[in-house]
């Protein structure tokens, strides 16, 4: 399995993956040198086998990847909070399909809250480049309620949604899968982000850290 991570943070995930998917390749975008360095010397980042980081930013770092060499990609970037608009695009999502094979998936980690402005518009980008995509949030972020994470998942060819339904419903934090007609209501309507569009990235309320 061949993974590009945009996002690495301490490399929790390539370790993830890494522990229950023997064998599998990672590269991790980052653009934190500080951070790699951290990583590097604290958690030891040469016990993580066939693992590559690319210290830059997401954009930089993509267009560096191979076209058709990852069966997953995971978007998990943010700056402090809040998620980099220019990784929400039309084109970037255009060069995210270049990378992944014809069956591979996409998961996106987002942020959104009150009226999900911002959700609705990154789902209507997200299903303007991959056909087949599925919302997952916990009830209340799903709803708009409170701010929180929504995770995204597409790809060009079908995604197993009755086990992404199962397992959402049945995880410690139990949540919602979204897809198909519903999803396409949960979008209503709201247009692609671009580059070059004005659109600002929610910020967490302060009390969402204490």
């Amino acid at each position: 399995m061949s993974c590009v991570h945009v996002g690495g943070g301490a490399c929790t995930i390539p370790r993830y993956v890494t522990a229950t998917r023997t064998g599998s390749r990672h590269i991790v975008i980052e653009p934190d040198g500080l951070l790699v360095n951290l990583v590097r010397e604290q958690l030891d980042l040469r016990s993580v086998p066939r693992l590559k980081v690319i210290v830059a930013g997401g954009r930089e770092g993509t267009a560096k990847v191979w076209d058709e060499t990852a069966d997953l990609v995971v978007l998990d970037a943010f700056t402090g909070a809040t998620m980099p608009v220019e990784l929400a695009t039309a084109e970037y999502m255009g060069d995210l399909a270049r990378i992944l094979r014809p069956e591979g998936t996409l998961l996106i980690n987002m942020a959104d809250g009150k009226g999900l402005a911002f959700a609705r518009r990154l789902l209507a980008t997200v299903t303007g480049t991959f056909r087949h995509v599925a919302l997952m949030a916990e009830p209340g972020i799903m709803r708009g309620r409170r701010f929180g994470n929504l995770i995204v998942a597409a790809s060009r060819t079908e995604l197993p949604l009755e086990l992404l339904t199962r397992r959402a419903a049945g995880g410690l934090t139990q949540a919602r899968c979204v897809h198909g007609e519903a999803l396409t209501n949960f979008v209503a309507g709201a247009a692609p982000i671009r580059d070059g569009d004005p659109v600002i990235a929610p910020v967490p309320p302060p009390a969402v850290f204490g």
